[in-house]
């Protein structure tokens, strides 16, 4: 049975998942692999966001050669996505992949997916079996009322599961995704109950930067506050660098990650004399440059009451009419004219860990 402290370990590369291990960030290249410039490129885009595996496609042999480039040029674990043709997981293990991402069911018979665990094995390379909602089998759609269900789902990881069993294999990480969030929560809680492999979590198809960021905020809460999920992927309509930095906010929200500067700001109100709006997403977008900061940052709109509102931040400044104020802990520093609220923000922050 499923326990995050009491996942087997799987070591992807560098990182090692379950067992009680750190929740790794992941997410996957947009780019076209044969493109290693431009994937280089957008992995070290999402390195410095916070991503810790990234995904790449692999469709044919020059996306499994590209694929081979590009992990020579880069130390971030690299997982190879995997569909329909066994022969490209074989050249992707071969190409150093740190892990495959794979549907058995979808590879061909029991005779490529041996193939494909036998060099798994003689790597060392772990697989991860992925199941979505999408690709559900007709006779388990059948079976369980000709629709998708959280139990259809299970039972569909569960068997593919048992083809890499039944080849002698057991480095595994299994994902079951759904755009439905309940359905989603309700498969994970099901699986946690009949298999102690690390589980990857996410919402599937979740949508733009706007809907899937509130999808997967509400669907990773759910299945991640249970106890359950080893890795995680927020799945955008977007740059994949928006990704990581939602993962990392659901996460430190949660209290499952720390590091990284939250940003608390206050609703604006007639008693506003700054562009807060404007000043607040500023302030956000200065806060990703910050990702191993452990603070609290607070934005406020009046000077009225906003050191004391925001007593619990670590930094924080507060509008006024056209100025604002700095403060530390609820206490206040100094006055700041409007236009260096920001740079005055950033100085206290870089010095708050000598200061502080």
């Amino acid at each position: 049975m499923y326990t995050r402290e009491h996942t087997r370990v799987v070591k992807i590369g560098n990182v090692c998942i379950g067992g009680g291990n750190p929740i790794a960030i992941q997410s996957m290249c947009n780019t076209k692999t044969t493109d290693v410039k431009g994937s280089l490129a957008q992995i070290r885009r999402l390195e410095e966001a916070g991503c810790e595996i990234v995904r790449l496609t692999v469709p044919d042999m020059a996306a499994a050669r590209a694929f081979g480039e590009i992990r020579r040029e880069t130390r971030i674990p690299m997982v190879a996505d995997i569909h329909f043709d066994y022969k490209m997981a074989i050249a992707a293990i071969e190409q150093g992949a740190d892990k495959v991402r794979l549907n058995p069911g979808n590879i061909g018979g029991p005779d490529k997916v041996r193939a494909v665990v036998d060099c798994a094995r003689e790597r060392g390379i772990p697989i991860r079996v992925g199941v979505n909602s999408g690709s559900l089998e007709k006779r388990l759609l059948n079976k369980y009322g000709g629709r998708v269900t959280a139990e259809g789902i299970v039972e569909s990881a569960l068997e593919k599961v048992g083809m890499i069993e039944d080849a002698g294999y057991d480095r595994l990480v299994i994902s079951i995704k759904s755009s439905d969030v309940l359905m989603c929560l309700k498969a994970h809680l099901l699986i946690s109950e009949k298999t102690d492999y690390p589980l990857h979590v996410g919402i599937t198809e979740a949508g733009t930067a706007w809907s899937g960021n509130i999808k997967s905020a509400i669907g990773l809460s759910l299945i991640l506050s249970r106890g359950i999920g080893d890795t995680v992927r927020v799945s955008l309509t977007a740059d994949p660098v928006e990704e990581i930095r939602s993962a990392r906010l659901i996460l430190s929200t949660l209290g499952l990650r720390r590091g990284g500067i939250n940003v608390v700001s206050c609703p604006t109100c007639g008693r506003t004399e700054i562009d807060l709006i404007s000043l607040a997403d500023e302030v956000q977008a200065m806060a990703m440059e910050f990702p191993e900061n452990d603070l609290t940052v607070a934005v406020m709109g009046c000077a009225v009451n906003g050191p004391g509102e925001a007593r619990e931040a670590d930094i924080g400044i507060a509008g006024g009419k056209g100025e604002g104020l700095l403060f530390r802990k609820g206490e206040i520093i100094r006055k700041v004219p409007e236009a260096e609220l920001l740079r005055a923000l950033k100085e206290e922050i870089l010095n708050y860990p000598l200061s502080g």
